[in-house]
């Protein structure tokens, strides 16, 4: 007996220090705190679920005890496939309000459903709907229909879950099916699958199309096939374009022509045809480089003032300089120059180095100059238009197909983003997209030269390779000064001022090395033999003066 009320003592303790905590003559005389209860489940839910012929399913719900407010948040879209999501449709909200997403109600809601229906392989249709979610302790769902139940089932717990619900069964008459759940959490749902004969309803579900960019971008027979054949028609739609609109004229027997004139220079400048120092049909430099590449860039302006020194209408003197100071020239306008003879885009470099003034160091060659290059442009593109070459301006051809290309590339990128949130065929976009690029980069090309400036072309590519091969040896002694530094500005334009500029720099005037030309002056004791450093550094200073001013595609 001892040893029992030894071990008995420490737990009739415990139980009387309890008792006498519990009692009101000993409460504690501090102020009670409120519990923090938890929101306790409903203790019932009963629902009832009406499926009209109509295909829409009316819902009734009543929560017991109806103390408080009811919020729930219907599932209202599923997985249905790969692409698609199934989407159920809340509407005639009775008893509560529902914003799209909440269900908010006292004890009892009404509503209807729309896309819960939907057909099965068997040839019948699915009635599937999540008419409880928790916490509620019990759960009784009625569902009746537009025929006999021919299958049925539930699950309960988190959405998706393929756990068993409570209970589940047909009245008799097969027209009534009860589910029932018991201890559905927060969280979980219960979801009650009704099947009926075909054609009981006649419904679809609803279906929206899911964006993944796997699915967007598939790449199948049918998109790889459609990719394919848009590419072949939309690439072969542009390249008959630059077919039909951007190649130059044919001339027959174009090809052949710079050969068969190139000798004929070479005739002409030995002295044996007459001794014209002039290049096919009078072009000069600035017009050549348009005429050539397509394009009024650095290379014909600087070509083009160097030739205005050659044919007398101003002169370059190179300045004297220490050895860490920058090289510079300084452009003196001539007195009595036929102004009146240069060509419009000639006078109009004219006008915007010299500006009124009658002398320039290249290096002060900014403000107005700049933004007198324009007109110089501008009078170069529509020269070769004036001469016959091309039908309208080259940029101007350019700028058209470019846009037009831009414009492309731009629908494609719309359309393939429309392509790919809407449907499975977003590959078909990027056909636009690449169709757009080719028009844009291929604009760069589509300006055609007439049969006159083909022919022209012909002979200028003639006069290039005469250009390239022609000595001092074939050119007599007194005229060698005069043709080579006529035919200078020509060689700026080939990319070949080197060679000429130092066959240049060989000239020798009364047995001595000359120490200047008529239209280049250097300073003191400078003489020819520097002649070809000094018109390379001439050529790179004045082609970034120009540069500079944007108004011209760079070297």
């Amino acid at each position: 007996m001892l040893d029992l009320a030894r071990r008995l003592g420490p737990a009739a303790l415990l139980a009387a220090l309890a008792v006498l905590a519990a009692s009101p003559a000993h409460a504690s005389p501090a102020p009670a705190q409120p519990a923090r209860a938890a929101a306790a489940p409903a203790e019932k839910g009963e629902v009832t679920l009406e499926l009209r012929r109509d295909g829409v399913l009316h819902v009734k719900e009543t929560v017991a005890p109806a103390s408080g407010t009811v919020r729930r948040t219907p599932i209202t879209r599923t997985r249905f496939d790969d692409g698609h999501d199934r989407v159920y449709r809340l509407s005639n909200v009775k008893g509560g309000s529902y914003d799209g997403e909440t269900l908010t109600f006292g004890g009892t809601v009404e509503y209807d459903v729309t896309g819960a229906v939907s057909p099965v392989a068997d040839g019948g249709e699915e009635l599937r709907w999540f008419p409880v979610s928790g916490p509620v302790r019990d759960a009784v769902v009625t569902v009746t229909g537009p025929g006999r139940v021919q299958n049925l089932s539930c699950f309960a717990g988190e959405p998706g879950a393929a756990t068993a619900c409570t209970g589940a069964s047909v009245d008799e008459t097969g027209a009534t099916a009860t589910f029932e759940q018991q201890d559905l959490r927060q969280g979980q749902t219960l979801t009650v699958v009704v099947g009926y004969p075909k054609g009981a309803t006649g419904a679809a579900p609803i279906l929206e199309r899911r964006f993944e960019l796997s699915n967007a971008f598939a790449l199948n027979a049918v998109t790889g096939g459609s990719l394919a054949a848009l590419l072949v028609l939309l690439l072969g739609g542009v390249g008959l374009l630059y077919w039909t609109r951007g190649r130059d004229a044919r001339v027959i027997g174009s090809e052949t022509a710079g050969a068969g004139t190139t000798g004929d220079w070479l005739t002409q400048v030995s002295g044996r045809g007459g001794g014209r120092f002039t290049p096919p049909d009078g072009v000069r430099p600035g017009q050549i480089g348009t005429l050539v590449d397509e394009q009024a860039d650095v290379v014909d302006v600087t070509a083009t003032l160097v030739d205005l020194a050659v044919r007398g209408f101003l002169r370059i003197d190179e300045q004297p300089r220490q050895t860490y100071e920058s090289p510079d020239w300084c452009l003196v306008k001539l007195p009595g120059a036929p102004i009146g003879d240069l060509l419009p885009y000639e006078r109009a470099l004219w006008d915007a180095v010299f500006d009124g003034r009658d002398r320039v160091l290249l290096s002060q060659l900014h403000g107005s100059f700049a933004t007198r290059l324009t007109a110089v442009r501008d009078a170069l593109y529509q020269d070769v238009v004036d001469q016959g070459w091309f039908a309208r301006r080259p940029d101007s051809v350019r700028s058209r197909w470019t846009t037009l290309g831009v414009v492309v590339l731009t629908l494609g990128v719309v359309a393939t983003v429309l392509l790919a949130w809407f449907t499975s065929y977003g590959l078909l976009g990027p056909a636009l997209i690449i169709a757009g690029a080719a028009l844009a980069f291929g604009g760069q090309y589509m300006p055609a030269k007439t049969a006159k400036g083909a022919e022209a072309l012909a002979h200028t590519l003639g006069f290039r390779e005469y250009l390239a091969h022609a000595s001092a040896d074939d050119v007599p002694p007194d005229r060698r000064v005069e043709l080579f530094s006529r035919y200078l500005p020509y060689a700026v334009i080939f990319d070949n001022v080197d060679r000429w500029a130092g066959i240049v720099g060989t000239f020798t005037g009364d047995g001595r090395q000359a120490d200047h030309l008529y239209w280049y002056q250097g300073p003191a004791e400078w003489d020819l033999s520097r002649f070809a450093d000094s018109m390379r550094t001439f050529t790179l200073t004045t082609s970034g003066a120009i540069s500079s001013s944007r108004q011209f595609r760079s070297l």
